[in-house]
């Protein structure tokens, strides 16, 4: 949706049906996750018949580190990472710091990829960057 966004960040203000269809998400899913990201100040909504949602935070200043640990948490990829005295093999285990290490490079890693790097890497066009290429955009604008 963010990509969808940053894309006609000039543009007209782009209505939830359209980013629905184009990126194969249900309306309602989209209505939650708009919520919280106008919530935050990533996007503001207009009204009337040409109304719909827009981009106001830089592409370049998102990245899909902080909308992950927004949506999701930084979790760990496993239980132990956290709460070592959860399992009993903790004080012994060799894979621990492994998965711990794992864990701090996936985020720093997320860290580095905006959506705007994401917009350059694909030419703007969002069929190369994610799997909605089912849609011919063409339709919906």
């Amino acid at each position: 949706m963010l990509l969808e966004l940053a894309r006609h960040k000039e543009g007209d203000p782009i209505q939830v049906g359209v980013i629905s269809r184009l990126q194969d998400i249900p309306v309602k899913f989209l209505e939650q996750i708009i919520r919280d990201l106008k919530k935050d100040g990533y996007i503001t909504s207009f009204r009337g018949p040409k109304g719909g949602y827009k981009l106001m935070a830089d592409p370049e200043a998102i990245t899909f580190g902080e909308i992950v640990r927004k949506f999701e948490g930084e979790s760990d990829l496993v239980e132990c990472v956290a709460d070592p005295e959860g399992c009993k093999l903790s004080d012994e285990c060799r894979v621990r710091n492994v998965w711990a290490d794992a864990t701090r490079n996936l985020y720093e890693s997320l860290d580095t990829i905006t959506i705007a790097s994401l917009l350059e890497t694909s030419g703007g066009n969002l069929n190369d960057a994610c799997d909605a290429s089912h849609f011919k955009r063409e339709e919906f604008y």
